[in-house]
């Protein structure tokens, strides 16, 4: 019996192995939110009116400013890629801290929405509009916290060990999935606030 090893020659991409993990990852992502997309056509089409008036109870203003504060942080996140990949530490920090801050902002506005909508008794239970309303976004803001979490471990990694140049594919991949959240809200923006 031998004990030769065989060697077989492997198909390789060329791409690093987190970022097509991560691709294959928003693959998937793209299907789950699909479903909640799919399930608000159908829902509304067939609750136009429950609909109609739930969605002229949100406050557009308050969810436009919050809109501006997400895409400035998608801004932020890719300016933060390019300066480790310049090998600006400074720069990669600053960037990343504003990245971090426009996330905490995200959330401070979603949830001061949400506690309106409380003080006035609108609960995901109220109404099919509203359990919709809260389904979505709040899954999208369970996707900003685990967006948020992974920014400051990598910013207090380069706090207080440093962060050497060649870790840029971990910041490159993270920025896939914030630039992802960004995108999902871009569509759940006009979806929910805008188009009655």
């Amino acid at each position: 019996m031998s004990t030769a090893a065989t060697h077989t020659a492997r198909f390789n991409t060329g791409i690093y192995h987190g970022k097509l993990g991560m691709w294959v990852f928003l693959a998937s992502e793209i299907m789950f939110f699909s479903g909640f997309f799919g399930a608000f056509i159908v829902l509304r089409n067939l609750n136009l009116e429950v609909f109609t008036a739930g969605a002229h109870q949100l406050d557009k203003v308050v969810a436009t400013i919050n809109t501006a504060v997400l895409i400035t942080s998608s801004l932020t996140m890719a300016l933060s890629h390019l300066a480790l990949e310049r090998g600006h530490e400074g720069k990669f920090r600053l960037f990343l801290g504003l990245t971090i801050i426009g996330a905490i902002g995200f959330l401070g506005i979603k949830s001061y929405e949400y506690m309106t909508k409380f003080s006035h008794d609108i609960y995901p239970w109220t109404d099919t509009f509203f359990a919709t309303y809260f389904t979505m976004t709040g899954f999208h803001a369970l996707h900003v916290i685990g967006g948020l979490i992974p920014m400051v471990w990598m910013l207090g990694k380069s706090l207080t060990r440093g962060y050497p140049r060649e870790m840029h594919h971990r910041v490159e991949t993270l920025g896939l999935y914030w630039h992802f959240v960004d995108l999902v809200w871009i569509f759940l923006f006009p979806t929910l606030y805008l188009i009655f």
